[in-house]
């Protein structure tokens, strides 16, 4: 599904990934730990195509193709998804139109009719009580006046509707209680499929225990300095990265 080889990138002339190797086969879900500044965030900015970071070497394949060589909104239509550690409030766009042109956008990349109104509104209905978002919401702009946790189980709604083949979690599970963890967690679980693969970023041990990864790395300065099962990360909720860091 995606093989990252050597991939070094940088951010405004400062070297934040120096040679990072990353594969992860269809269905796999990989965690990624480590201390602030390691460049977990960077890594999957980079895979999305944020401008605001420079690649400087390496590649990343994605299902054969190019992912450095193809726009942000190619790579979303290629089927990548990223929820975001902050996700950012869009006034004046409410949620139905949102969704309905985010949805329609995907559908013509793959050469698919637009839904017909009746359609959309009975997916959204479905996927809205699948990770259990209030229906008020998608009246309202886009993360305007949600809460934390609002805006936080919004984004796997949008994961929902869009239906990616890869997801990112970066740091979803930031400010979130034990309840919204679980509906969060549990709403993408629900969404996954056998070919579904993806990311997740986190500092707790607590997010993967919703959702097991099939492998954990560590990453600190730049590089993947440990890779191991979801043992790892109960290593490091109980020692910390100490022990990663003395013996790297």
């Amino acid at each position: 599904m995606l093989e990252i080889r050597n991939l070094h990138a940088r951010v405004e002339e400062k070297e934040i990934l120096k040679g990072i190797d990353l594969t992860i086969k269809d269905g796999e879900i990989h965690a990624l730990m480590g201390t602030n500044g390691a460049g977990k965030s960077t890594l999957c900015n980079v895979i999305v195509g944020n401008p605001r970071y420079e690649v400087t070497e390496g590649e990343i394949i994605f299902n054969g193709q190019n992912l450095l060589e193809m726009k942000p909104e190619e790579r979303a239509n290629a089927g990548i998804f990223m929820s975001f550690q902050m996700p950012v409030e869009i006034p004046g766009v409410s949620m139905t139109n949102f969704m309905k042109a985010a949805v329609n956008a995907r559908r013509a990349a793959r050469g698919d009719e637009p839904l017909k109104t009746a359609d959309f509104i009975k997916m959204m209905k479905e996927k809205r009580e699948l990770v259990e978002i209030d229906q008020k919401l998608m009246k309202r702009s886009v993360n305007e006046g949600f809460s934390g946790g609002e805006k936080k189980r919004n984004e796997i709604f949008q994961m929902a509707m869009l239906e990616p083949s890869f997801c990112i979690l970066d740091e979803t599970d930031s400010g979130l209680d034990v309840d919204a963890l679980r509906i969060v967690a549990n709403g993408f679980n629900k969404l996954r499929k056998p070919d579904t693969s993806g990311i997740i970023i986190t500092h707790y041990q607590r997010m993967l225990e919703y959702i097991v990864p099939d492998v954990v790395h560590v990453l600190i300065d730049g590089k993947v300095v440990k890779t191991g099962g979801p043992e790892l990360a109960m290593k490091i909720e109980n020692e910390g990265f100490e022990f990663i860091i003395h013996n790297a």
